[in-house]
């Protein structure tokens, strides 16, 4: 099997040219299967909440998931080994494409079954700091009768689904392409990531 930095050399080079790419079984089994016991856990105990849109959190029927935000200063034995993956591949891009990704987000997402997020663009007004977004999966033994599936808007007119399989991870240009969740048939989860750059505006 490839190395994990050869891979992520493989990811840049695709954001390069496509701008999106897909990677499977990115992490190690064990990694992904606590991720997932500890987000249906913190759904379980009513440990998430009702997800928001834009800066200002605003709650609409667009989305229909609910999201718990790691947090990256006190991250669980769980979100450790991801978050260390999630940030040798943000430095992995910095170093192929010089994108000036200073930090990365997270948070864990989970729909119900028949729940979706309608198409939108993951670049807020008036920010220009996400740069790179990834969606990693943790459902096992996804079904393509299952549903669910995360449909890019490509720069051609076509349309791209990619089914929530655990282990896979997505990545793609945030101010480049419009995106949605397609309802499924049974709960849901993922991460939802961002890789962000320090904003125009912003202090150094």
């Amino acid at each position: 099997m490839d190395s994990l930095s050869s891979r992520f050399d493989a990811a840049a080079d695709a954001l390069a040219t496509a701008g999106w790419c897909v990677l499977p079984r990115t992490l190690p089994e064990e990694i992904t299967t606590a991720l997932a016991r500890e987000c249906a856990a913190m759904h379980a105990a009513h440990r998430m909440t009702p997800a928001r849109v834009g800066a200002a959190r605003t709650a609409t029927a667009l989305r229909g998931d609910h999201t718990r935000w790691f947090e990256m200063t006190a991250l669980s034995e769980a979100q450790q080994p991801f978050v260390e993956t999630l940030d040798a591949l943000r430095q992995a891009l910095n170093r192929s494409l010089m994108l000036g990704l200073v930090e990365s987000e997270a948070h864990y997402a989970v729909y119900a079954a028949g729940a979706r997020y309608g198409r939108h663009l993951d670049r807020l007004r008036h920010s220009d700091a996400r740069a790179v977004s990834a969606v990693y999966y943790l459902n096992q033994a996804w079904d393509p009768d299952d549903g669910g599936a995360l449909r890019l808007y490509l720069d051609d007119g076509r349309s791209h689904d990619v089914l929530p399989q655990a282990g896979t991870l997505v990545l793609f240009l945030s101010d480049r392409f419009e995106h949605e969740v397609l309802p499924a048939t049974r709960e849901r989860m993922s991460i939802a990531c961002w890789m962000r750059r320090r904003e125009a505006n912003a202090l150094p």
